[in-house]
C-alpha cells in the first residue's frame, strides 16, 4: 500500500513539474493530417513550448490551433505555409481532400482562418503568413 502511494506522489510531482523545454520547427514541410495531429497532442500534454524559426507549412500549421497559444513563439524567420488538403491519385497526381480542409479549417484559431479567408482561403496557390501579420497574432522568441 505505501508503495502504491509513493508511485501516485511521484507520478503528481512529475506532472506538476515545470516544462523547461522548447521544441523548435524550422523548414517543416508538413504531411499527413493524421501524424500531425497525433504529434501535437503528444506535444500539447508535455507542456513545451513552440518556437518557429524558418517554414511550418502545410499540415505542421495545424500546431496553431492545437498548442496554447502562449506557448507559441515566433522568430523574424518564421513562415507559415497555407494551402489545400489533398491526397494522392492512382496515377501520381493529387486530388483536393475536402475531409482534409475541414480538419485543416476546424484546428485553425479564429484570428488565422480570418487571415486565411481574406488571402484567398484553402486552395491549390500556397499562401504565406510571415512579418508583421504574423507577429501581430504570436509572441516574438526571446
Amino acid at each position: 500500500m505505501k508503495a502504491r502511494a509513493a508511485f501516485a506522489a511521484m507520478l503528481l510531482m512529475v506532472g506538476m513539474a515545470p516544462a523547461s523545454a522548447t521544441v523548435r520547427i524550422y523548414d517543416d514541410p508538413g504531411g499527413q493530417i493524421g501524424s500531425y495531429l497525433s504529434k501535437y497532442q503528444a506535444l500539447r500534454l508535455s507542456g513545451e513550448r513552440v518556437e518557429i524559426d524558418g517554414t511550418c507549412a502545410s499540415a505542421c500549421t495545424m500546431l496553431l490551433g492545437t498548442i496554447p497559444r502562449n506557448r507559441i513563439c515566433v522568430t523574424p524567420r518564421a513562415v507559415l505555409e497555407f494551402h489545400s488538403a489533398w491526397d494522392p491519385t492512382p496515377t501520381g497526381g493529387q486530388t483536393i481532400s475536402e475531409a482534409g480542409n475541414q480538419i485543416l479549417w476546424s484546428t485553425y484559431p479564429g484570428q488565422v482562418r480570418k487571415w486565411i479567408s481574406r488571402h484567398g482561403g484553402l486552395g491549390s496557390q500556397i499562401i504565406e503568413l510571415r512579418g508583421p501579420a504574423l507577429a501581430a497574432m504570436y509572441q516574438p522568441c526571446r
